[in-house]
């Protein structure tokens, strides 16, 4: 069963998308949202595999709710404003359907979906982590200016804080998130990330080399080649956490 939520601001989208839904016995539609701050904090609570998402809502739009939120789902966009397409397909969305919606563009849509979907159900994913926690299969949203982009975590080799912010650093890319990293640490499964120290959290999988360094620290060194201080107490874990 995939479970969905609805998030549009206007009632009768909500209906129609309700209706259309009811000929797909394998959905289940969780809840229902009617603003983006209601879409947050039920995004983050009920954890849906799949949303349908509006992106023109008054005060925050879609993009806005993708940003806040870490646990990011499969998003498909429902919306009337096609000057967003082009935008929407920047970030990898499954889909983007136009308002009013077509039912057979609306299968096709949702088709692709939930294959997306059964196919991370069968690579296994982190069934063992606790549910709070994020594995290596879900994704985030991230949107520096005008570019977006769903990212794998297992994709991410690096989160490091900036002041208020937190680089990401993935493939050839390291836009800027308005993020805590302490946030992000509770939320990552530490079966994949370590917290290397104040400014870093490294992923387990990327690391290239480990060297000795002063007052018992570790020097770790990615496959990127960027090289990340490891105190003594937390070099200790590492040692702990890499059976070395």
């Amino acid at each position: 069963m995939i479970k969905c939520l609805i998030i549009d601001d206007e009632r009768l989208a909500r209906q129609e998308l309700r209706r259309i839904l009811e000929n797909h016995k394998n959905i289940e539609i969780l809840d229902e949202c009617g603003s983006a701050d209601e879409a947050i904090t039920k995004i983050e609570e009920l954890k849906p595999d799949l949303i349908f998402l509006d992106i023109q809502m008054p005060g925050k739009n879609g993009f806005d709710v993708l940003e806040e939120i870490i646990y990011t789902p499969e998003v498909i966009f429902v919306t009337a404003y096609d000057e967003f397409a082009l935008k929407a397909f920047e970030v990898s969305a499954l889909d983007y359907i136009l308002k009013p919606v077509e039912e057979d563009r609306f299968d096709e849509s949702l088709k692709k979906v939930i294959q997306k979907i059964n196919n991370k159900r069968q690579e296994g994913g982190d069934s063992n982590l606790p549910s709070e926690q994020l594995g290596e299969n879900d994704q985030v949203f991230v949107k520096d200016g005008d570019k977006c982009w769903f990212i794998e975590l297992g994709k991410i080799r690096l989160f490091e804080s900036e002041g208020n912010y937190v680089r990401v650093y993935f493939d050839n890319n390291k836009p800027l998130i308005l993020k805590s990293l302490n946030n992000l640490d509770k939320k990552l499964s530490d079966k994949l990330f370590f917290r290397a120290n104040r400014k870093h959290i490294i992923n387990l999988k990327w690391i290239d080399k480990i060297e000795t360094w002063f007052n018992g620290g570790l020097l770790v060194i990615l496959k990127d080649d960027k090289k990340i201080e490891i105190s003594r107490r937390q070099a200790v874990k590492l040692k702990d956490r890499m059976s070395l």
